[in-house]
Formats: C-alpha cells, sequence, structure tokens
C-alpha cells in the first residue's frame, strides 16, 4: 500500500510529464494523489520542496539507469554510451529533465558535483588509464557534462517546437566534437597520454606520497600532457 508521500510524488511526476511545470498546483496534486493540501505541506514544506523531492526522485531513476547499463570492455565506448543515455533520458522526460538540470537549488547537491559527476569522472579515469585521454580527467568531465546537458536542453527546445527531425543530429555531432578534443586516437604513442593516464592512477597510490608530493607529482605530470 503507497503512503501519502509516495502518492504525492507519482502525482507531481505524471502532471509535470503531461503539462509542465504550469501543471503542478496544490490543487491538481492533492486531487490526483487523493490528499488534502495540507498534507503536501507537512510532507514537502512548500512546493518548491516538493519540485525538489521530485527532481531527486527523477535523479534516482536516471543514475539507476546508467549504472545498470551495459559495461563495455572499452572505456570510450562506455563514454559514448553514457553521453547518448543522458540525452535519450532529456527527450524522454523533458519537464524532468529541466526539473534537474535548469533549476538551481541552492544548498542542495548538484548534477555536476553528485552521484551522475562521480561515474562520469569513474568512466573518464578508465579512459585515462587506456591512454586514450589527451587532457586531464579534471579538465575533461566538465568540458562532457556541460556538451551534453547543452546538447539535450537544445533538443528539448526542438522537440517543443516541432523541429526535433531538423536537429536529429545534433547530439551525435557534439559528441564527437567534444570527444575528438579530448581523446588521442588509439594508435597515439606519445608521452601526454601516459601522463594522463599516470595522473588518473594515482588516488589508487595516493599513500606512498605525503600531501605536498602529490601536489608536485599532478603538477608536473599536467605540465608533460601540456
Amino acid at each position: 500500500m503507497t503512503t501519502p508521500r509516495e502518492r504525492i510524488l507519482v502525482a507531481a511526476a505524471d502532471l509535470l510529464a503531461s503539462g509542465g511545470r504550469e501543471a503542478v498546483s496544490t490543487r491538481a496534486v492533492s486531487a490526483a494523489a487523493g490528499v488534502q493540501a495540507q498534507t503536501i505541506y507537512r510532507q514537502f514544506g512548500d512546493m518548491a520542496g516538493l519540485f525538489a523531492a521530485v527532481a531527486d526522485e527523477a535523479w534516482a531513476t536516471y543514475l539507476g539507469q546508467k549504472r545498470a547499463g551495459a559495461k563495455y570492455a572499452d572505456p570510450v565506448a562506455d563514454l559514448v554510451a553514457g553521453w547518448d543515455l543522458h540525452v535519450e533520458f532529456g527527450l524522454a522526460n523533458p519537464a524532468l529533465y529541466k526539473l534537474i538540470y535548469a533549476d538551481s537549488r541552492p544548498g542542495q547537491p548538484s548534477a555536476v558535483s553528485g552521484e551522475g559527476h562521480d561515474l562520469l569522472t569513474e568512466i573518464l579515469r578508465r579512459v585515462a588509464a587506456a591512454g586514450r585521454l589527451r587532457v586531464p580527467v579534471e579538465t575533461a568531465t566538465p568540458m562532457v557534462y556541460a556538451a551534453s546537458v547543452g546538447a539535450a536542453l537544445a533538443l528539448i527546445a526542438a522537440q517543443a517546437d516541432g523541429t526535433l527531425d531538423q536537429h536529429a543530429a545534433l547530439s551525435h555531432h557534439l559528441r564527437d566534437a567534444v570527444l575528438a578534443a579530448i581523446l588521442e586516437s588509439p594508435t597515439t604513442d606519445g608521452v601526454g597520454p601516459r601522463a594522463v593516464a599516470l595522473k588518473a592512477a594515482l588516488p589508487a597510490v595516493t599513500d606512498r606520497f605525503s600531501a605536498a608530493e602529490r601536489v608536485l607529482l599532478g603538477e608536473w605530470l599536467d605540465r608533460i600532457a601540456g
């Protein structure tokens, strides 16, 4: 048996998906969930709290999909699959996506610093360890994040105005351009990717160096990679 909180979250998410943010009113949510308006405020404080809870639920669903997704021996293939899943999630859930990525929530973990960021960083560490990353992981991560979010939001806007077919290749083109900027060819045998790979591996051996040594070694490796 579902709780009032669960029914409210489902009702708000359904209204958001079918009618956008404007459709999610106290009256509409309470009617759809079969609760009194006061119950919403007791559970979530206010409508901003309800929207934040809906966003958190949607984000948890998305992360579950990412964790359950197919894993490839080639980390670059994982990176490509992760980008595509991200954009597909946005197009399938436009209102929820905008709630997660376009609404700032002061004091709350953001997508760029939370578990999603950590998952992306881990994939890029694997790419670096394979000698395929030409820039440091901490440089590549925000580049991929910003570009994938921008692609998804642009396609959501195109979907809303009926021009999605005209921009169907946008995500793949942008993805390939970003990957070309951060990846080395698999045939490259230069010292730069090796330095990036070594820096990506440092967290596994941090106990062998002092804090000052880790900083100095990181600076040296960045200089070699650059």
